[in-house]
């Protein structure tokens, strides 16, 4: 290879190496800043291709994405002097990133403690007006609401950050405290269990009693009606053989003599003291029943 290939060579490797170290990307997600030589020059850079001075400047990227940060539980008080073990976490991403930059060095570890010292302190002051009964379920979503707004009054020019987002996973009592707080809670779920107790026995009695005067309505109705049926069936029974006995009153007699006969006679050893002559053996003497 010749002397002047090989410059072209070398002078071709040193451009590609020149273009590849001034040319950066930034991504959709990313945010970006430039230094020049440790100081900041050009803060937020859009996404897409850029170039750089190469060996003087220097991109420093950042994740512009949703971050979240866990805060180490920590004891508040309320307004009524009852101390609560709060477990929280924080929705944020950057905002200004010239100023997350300048506050934190673009170390997130570092923004996130800054943050949560921040946080704990809202804490505080929000859980030391309010009571037990409004951090737990009243008032914890305007509590809520309003640390983040005070937060982002001040995280936004201090430290280039936006809360998003600010969560309590669970408050807890102390160790020391929850044996007998759970003691209270037990005794007093027991009470209302009690107490509920109650109300379904007088509910049941109260129910039962309805349910045997219903009966007892429903018996003596049906007791009516079945005798009101009964009177009226025997009465038209009663009509029925006297309008059937009226047309034939001897043939009447005559029948009620044999269903007197079949009865007298039923038993075999039964012994009956009667004169011949009566009017009780008139069908037998003459089938006729002529005197």
């Amino acid at each position: 290879m010749s002397t002047k290939s090989l410059i072209a060579v070398m002078g071709s490797l040193i451009a590609l190496a020149l273009i590849s170290s001034s040319a950066y990307v930034v991504n959709q997600y990313e945010r970006a800043v430039v230094l020049q030589f440790g100081a900041l020059i050009k803060a937020d850079v859009s996404p897409g291709l850029h170039f750089k001075i190469p060996f003087t400047d220097r991109v420093r990227k950042f994740d512009g994405r949703l971050q979240t940060a866990d805060m180490i539980p920590a004891s508040f008080y309320t307004i009524e002097n009852k101390r609560l073990v709060v477990d929280s976490y924080i929705k944020w991403r950057i905002k200004d990133v010239g100023t997350y930059y300048r506050t934190t060095g673009g170390d997130m570890r570092l923004a996130e403690d800054r943050l949560g010292q921040r946080v704990a302190d809202g804490l505080r002051n929000q859980f030391g007006r309010r009571t037990l009964h409004d951090v737990v379920s009243g008032q914890r979503d305007e509590l809520m609401a309003e640390l983040k707004a005070s937060m982002n009054e001040t995280t936004n020019s201090l430290l280039g950050i936006e809360v998003v987002d600010i969560r309590v996973k669970r408050i807890d009592f102390p160790p020391e405290v929850s044996q007998s707080v759970f003691a209270r809670m037990a005794a007093d779920r027991e009470k209302e269990a009690r107490e509920y107790r109650a109300q379904g026995k007088e509910q049941a009695e109260v129910i039962r009693a309805d349910a045997d005067r219903k009966k007892v309505v429903l018996e003596a109705n049906a007791y009516r009606d079945a005798e009101r049926i009964r009177g009226e069936g025997d009465a038209k029974a009663a009509a029925i053989y006297a309008a059937a006995y009226t047309k034939d009153p001897e043939f009447y007699s005559f029948l009620r003599s044999l269903n007197a006969y079949k009865k007298s006679f039923a038993g075999k050893e039964d012994l009956m003291v009667v004169d011949p002559k009566s009017d009780f053996f008139r069908y037998l003497k003459d089938p006729q029943g002529k005197k």
